[in-house]
């Protein structure tokens, strides 16, 4: 199997393009006074999964809330004011240092699209950050659910196989093995897991799966996908002019 005998690429965008584990972790520390401060990484995302949990809304207005439920657990300053500076963080959430690069080159090769839980007003700055790199986009508020809901790739299935493209000539791309490789997998989608913990304990800011599936492809930045790419375009084109 190749990387470039696909011609789409789908994305999970939160987690595997745009890094929002340190942008938790800066906010909550910015914000939520000396206690924050001194937070360890795990301290702040156990209550951050348990306050999404709870507040499962469009990213674009229910991540205050899940701020002043983290806030009331761990005991740190919450207060309107501040659950609203967190909630204008979520939309600036830095892409990963090798995201913009690594889009830039793999979208010369296939269709990018987005697939991502955040919602249209949340993926728009996301996008933005990326140097809004993406042919498509599907977001958690058009779907009608989110991800790991197999629902979410039948409509993405659907919106693709309308633009000629056929569930075989999908790769689907993406760092959370809860929210899309198993998932993906057992809907038969040929997988691309982006492991951009590797390395470190446990799985930070994303809920762990239930059991760890073993993916198609399997690298720990974006960057070594879209090198890989280039590597077999680069032996395609000798094996080409040796012939």
């Amino acid at each position: 199997m190749k990387l470039t005998q696909f011609k789409v690429m789908t994305f999970d965008v939160v987690g595997t393009l745009i890094d929002f584990e340190t942008g938790v972790l800066n906010a909550v520390r910015a914000l939520g006074g000396a206690k924050a401060a001194s937070a360890s990484d795990d301290a702040i995302f156990e209550p951050y999964k348990r306050g999404r949990d709870k507040f499962y809304g469009r990213s674009s207005f229910a991540m205050k809330d899940v701020y002043l439920s983290l806030a009331t657990e761990l005991d740190l300053t919450r207060d309107d004011a501040t659950a609203e500076a967190f909630q204008l963080a979520v939309l600036r959430w830095p892409a990963f240092s090798d995201s913009v690069e690594a889009l830039a080159r793999l979208r010369k090769n296939f269709r990018l699209v987005a697939m991502t839980n955040a919602d249209r007003t949340a993926f728009s700055a996301y996008s933005a950050t990326l140097g809004n790199p993406f042919h498509d986009s599907v977001t958690c508020d058009e779907a009608g659910c989110a991800k790991p809901n197999p629902q979410f790739f039948a409509f993405n299935k659907g919106r693709q196989s309308a633009s000629g493209y056929k569930q075989s000539e999908i790769l689907h791309v993406a760092q959370s093995q809860h929210h899309d490789i198993g998932v993906a997998k057992e809907l038969g989608y040929t997988t691309c897991w982006i492991e951009r913990r590797q390395g470190q304990q446990g799985f930070g800011g994303t809920p762990e799966p239930k059991v760890l599936t073993k993916p198609d492809f399997h690298f720990s930045s974006l960057k070594q996908l879209a090198d890989a790419v280039d590597a077999e375009l680069a032996a395609g084109i000798h094996t080409a002019s040796a012939a």
